[in-house]
């Protein structure tokens, strides 16, 4: 008999996870209170990439005068980037739609509230009740709000609104230095508009490897973002047509000015609503608790992707997602934790995998580095990047990877090799073995593995990474 699967929520972990539990042979029925494709593909990933490759592409013709190439003129037509913007998501959610229907899952518009541990009931147009042998909890998450004098201005805005501005700000304060805050930072200073970043932090981006973040926060100030880290919004006032942001660090405080305010200090989980405590799941700060195998605290219920707290990243919740159904369907599940990548789209990109140097540290391993700059990479050079770098981090004795991160041109794709070495758990020597295409960034990958033990080919010995 087979078994029947109620998934809630149709984003990256939940539309993953109904095609994966439709493979495997159940019924398989979708809940979706919103547009298919969630968060990410409606006011996240997707279209915050398809305006910085634009914006990309902006900074890149304006610092081609070297390059043999000239470009006078060059304006940004914003209209008509929020028409592609649009056109890109349209696309993919209609992809998104046509993929859950080839593979038979039954999608349901409307907001679902667990009835019991078996009973999912649909509040919508057509309100209805589903009976299930599994639930999949995949309800993403919400933008963190912050209470402060002046939240309610117009002109505060998150990153939904930020997504859908009727033109380019003059000048923009975000208020967070996180991944968020530094993809629109980047994005709105290549466009022209003024950028101010505070971060409470002593740095920005708190989560990624110190040295790769020191490397993206000089590649923001380089683009003109003014960045204030340890520092704490106060107040937010009008003043003449343009906000005013008074920020405070230590004993000093500080004005900025901005035609907008953008909070982006993170995301919760959504679990609001859903009749969660009647059923007695357990969460942790808005965060439903789950075992390895993502099950909740009540057997057959499963949570994935944002809502469960452990990785707030897309493809996290696909691969949760697949993971979760496997193990639901009695299938064996591979997740390793330890193998996520997550991505910066900045200007050069900055992506990591696996363990931090701070991290390592903490733990209290025996570990050395291997790093390699651009500057020794040729066709990153050709591609106008100096600053990059590739560093791993492995195991002192066997070279086991621990950790790779990469700040430079596609940066975000390289990671996925990375993400397969340690996947596999591979070794620096492995990786340097492995002969990668000349000319290509990917070389510097075995460059890092190489220099690891001192060896590294384009660098010379003892030379000072900066």
């Amino acid at each position: 008999m087979k078994k029947r699967v109620v998934v809630i929520g149709g984003g990256p972990g939940g539309y993953v996870a109904a095609i994966r539990a439709a493979q495997l042979g159940a019924e398989t029925h979708l809940v979706e209170s919103d547009r298919l494709g969630g968060t990410c593909l409606n006011v996240g990933c997707i279209p915050t990439k398809a305006l910085l490759h634009t914006a990309g592409l902006v900074r890149a013709i304006k610092e081609e005068s070297g390059h043999g190439l000239a470009v006078d003129g060059v304006r940004v037509e914003w209209s008509a980037l929020m028409n592609r913007k649009e056109q890109v998501v349209n696309r993919l959610v209609k992809g998104v739609a046509g993929l859950l229907s080839a593979n038979r899952v039954s999608v349901h518009q409307g907001r679902a509230v667990l009835q019991d541990s078996r009973t999912v009931k649909v509040e919508g147009e057509k309100s209805e009740s589903l009976s299930a042998d599994i639930i999949v909890l995949a309800v993403g998450s919400v933008p963190v709000r912050l209470d402060f004098p002046g939240a309610d201005l117009a002109g505060v805005i998150d990153s939904t609104a930020a997504l859908s501005l009727p033109r380019v700000p003059s000048s923009l304060v975000i208020i967070g230095g996180g991944v968020i805050g530094a993809e629109f930072a980047a994005l709105f200073s290549s466009l022209g508009t003024k950028v101010a970043v505070v971060e409470m932090l002593p740095r920005l981006l708190a989560t990624m490897d110190g040295q790769i973040a020191s490397a993206i926060e000089k590649e923001l100030k380089k683009m003109g973002v003014t960045v204030l880290t340890g520092a704490k919004l106060a107040e937010v006032r009008s003043n003449g047509g343009l906000l005013s942001a008074r920020v405070t660090a230590g004993d000093k405080e500080e004005t900025l000015a901005g035609e907008k305010v953008l909070v982006a200090v993170g995301r919760r989980p959504n679990t609001a609503g859903l009749g969660l405590e009647k059923l007695g799941i357990r969460l942790s700060r808005g965060a439903v608790e789950v075992n390895d195998n993502f099950e909740t605290s009540v057997p057959g219920i499963y949570a994935i992707g944002d809502c469960n707290g452990r990785l707030m990243l897309a493809h996290a919740a696909s691969a949760q997602g697949i993971a979760a159904v496997e193990h639901a369907l009695g299938h064996r599940a591979a997740y390793n934790p330890r193998a996520i990548p997550s991505c910066l789209y900045t200007t050069p990109e900055a992506a990591s995998v696996g363990l931090t140097e701070e991290e390592a540290g903490r733990q209290g391993l025996d570990y050395r580095v291997g790093l390699f700059p651009l500057a020794g990479n040729g066709k990153s050079l050709i591609e106008g990047c100096e600053s990059g770098l590739v560093k791993i981090i492995a195991g002192a004795r066997h070279g086991e990877i621990l950790g790779a991160h990469i700040v430079g041109p596609r940066a975000t794709e390289l990671v996925g090799e990375m993400a397969l070495a340690i996947n596999l758990e591979a070794t620096v020597d492995e990786m340097a073995a492995t002969v990668h295409a000349h000319p290509t960034v990917s070389e510097a990958l075995a460059e890092a593995a190489l220099a690891f033990s001192g060896q590294a080919i384009h660098w010379p010995p003892g030379l000072k990474i900066r």
